[in-house]
């Protein structure tokens, strides 16, 4: 590989001993130069003895070990070119102001890149990810050099920085090359030098590791955590359950079970011909056939594997398994039955006995408060029950007091779902829809946003070429209670 190590110079600033791969176009170099010096890859002019070097190809540029570069250009945003002539607040109706206010950054599209959109939109519907992201201290290099885990962690941190400063569409210049320099899979090009499509579970999983590595919890300095949760981390505390597995082989019923835990970061719902609804594609995942060899008789033998969940995180991910390989065309194709999701979920008959015990305090607790508003409605009146709910309330925790991050209730309200449409995971497109508030919900098509309804959501199931459901992220649900309460 023609990886090389370079100095580079610019003004009175020098880094050493750069990793410089001429595999990779000139704009990723430029990428991990902006990342020390914050001059803009589109400011930046990088020369070699006198040769200045673009941004798609190195040209006749001879390089070696030791040699140093001269990079021009200051630090600072580049000013953006309106795509749209600009309307002044002060000529705008109360309507579009507010709108204008609200609405949140859409990301550009880098070409065949809306499978990575998609996933940040959905990832920024979680308030106490954005908020451990700005408290990661990391750079985006280590030693001048790009870290996978360190490196995606400090660029995701910066990009979703730079959408709560911004309505305006931004391009994920930096994000995109990082991904690309941590994960070369995703870089792959096409016909035409086109970035080809890549899956969007598949980039959701691989910068939910990395940031499984980086973000600390910090459950003991706010009271909320034993030591041993805070050390778990992150992304294990609020995204992370566990299966507690037991293996009974069916042909020696006397042969002692075994049992076994595993964790799981994302919930997968298996899509079959008798598969209507998530819940029974669930409830299918936590019961399977495995033929493997047994003590007792000698040979392999067929074994039922029994799931439920011992621990459910606060923010639960399922990914609605749509693709399959198929080998007459050599692609990823998709089912695209209609499978139906909810906007509140229950996931209590999912569980262990042990952890069904421990949710039932909460869930009482939200059975008193539901039936006193049914209440109050039957009794006053819709309207009386609307004034009940708009009184100040404060939230009660989600989590139990000994686990951070974890559900206490089993109950679940959608978060956002990313969905694709197309015939296959290699191509179509994809698309994020989150949840504002109540029944609101913005559409992130790329640098289109655009805000909807809940029952534009529930449109989402599939059936047809519209979008299908892929990834759906749920929260969990808060319950809202009177300060005397």
């Amino acid at each position: 590989m023609p990886v090389f190590k370079v100095n580079v110079k610019w003004a009175k600033e020098k880094y050493d001993d750069l990793e410089l791969n001429t595999d990779e176009p000139p704009l990723v170099f430029k990428a991990q130069l902006f990342a020390m010096s914050g001059v803009h890859p589109e400011r930046q002019k990088l020369m070699i003895k006198g040769a200045v070097i673009k941004d798609d190809e190195w040209g006749s540029v001879k390089l070696k070990d030791g040699m140093t570069l001269l990079l021009m250009g200051s630090a600072g945003e580049l000013p953006q070119e309106p795509a749209d002539k600009p309307v002044f607040m002060e000529d705008m109706s109360e309507q579009q102001l507010a709108s204008a206010m609200e609405m949140p950054a859409g990301l550009t599209n880098l070409g065949n890149t809306c499978y990575m959109n998609a996933t940040i939109q959905c990832l920024r519907a979680v308030p106490e990810l954005k908020d451990a992201l700005k408290k990661y201290s990391g750079g985006l290099t280590v030693a001048g050099a790009i870290a996978p885990a360190d490196s995606i962690t400090a660029a995701l941190r910066d990009l979703t920085t730079s959408m709560e400063r911004s309505a305006a569409a931004i391009p994920p210049l930096i994000f995109l090359q990082v991904l690309h320099m941590a994960f070369p899979r995703f870089s792959e090009k096409g016909e035409g030098g086109v970035y080809v499509q890549q899956d969007a579970n598949e980039c959701w999983v691989e910068i939910m590791r990395s940031l499984q590595q980086k973000l600390t919890t910090n459950s003991i300095e706010e009271g909320q955590g034993s030591a041993s949760a805070a050390a778990a981390g992150f992304i294990d505390q609020y995204f992370g359950g566990e299966f507690e597995s037991e293996m009974k082989c069916k042909e020696a019923p006397d042969e002692e079970a075994t049992k076994s835990r595993e964790k799981f970061l994302q919930l997968s719902c298996f899509i079959d011909q008798d598969v209507k609804y998530m819940h029974t594609g669930l409830k299918n995942r936590m019961e399977e056939s495995i033929v493997k060899n047994s003590p007792t008789l000698g040979r392999d033998a067929e074994y039922v594997k029994t799931n439920t969940i011992r621990r459910i995180p606060a923010y639960l991910t399922i990914q609605f398994v749509r693709f399959h390989y198929k080998e007459s065309k050599a692609v990823n194709a998709k089912l695209l039955r209609d499978v139906k999701f909810p906007m509140m979920l229950d996931v209590f008959d999912l569980c262990s006995p042990e952890l069904q015990q421990k949710l039932i305090p909460m869930r009482d607790r939200f059975k008193e408060e539901d039936e006193r508003l049914i209440e109050i409605s039957r009794e006053q009146g819709p309207a009386k029950k609307g004034e009940e709910e708009k009184k100040k309330l404060i939230a009660q925790p989600y989590s139990f007091p000994d686990d951070h991050g974890s559900n206490n209730s089993g109950f679940y309200e959608l978060a956002a779902v990313l969905t694709h449409k197309g015939r296959s995971s290699s191509s179509g497109h994809y698309v994020a829809w989150v949840k504002k508030k109540g029944d609101d919900w913005f559409m992130f098509d790329d640098d289109k946003v655009a805000p909807c309804k809940g029952e534009d959501i529930l449109k989402l199931s599939g059936g047809g070429d519209w979008h299908c459901a892929y990834v759906l992220l749920y929260a969990p649900r808060v319950l809202m209670l009177e300060p005397s309460s």
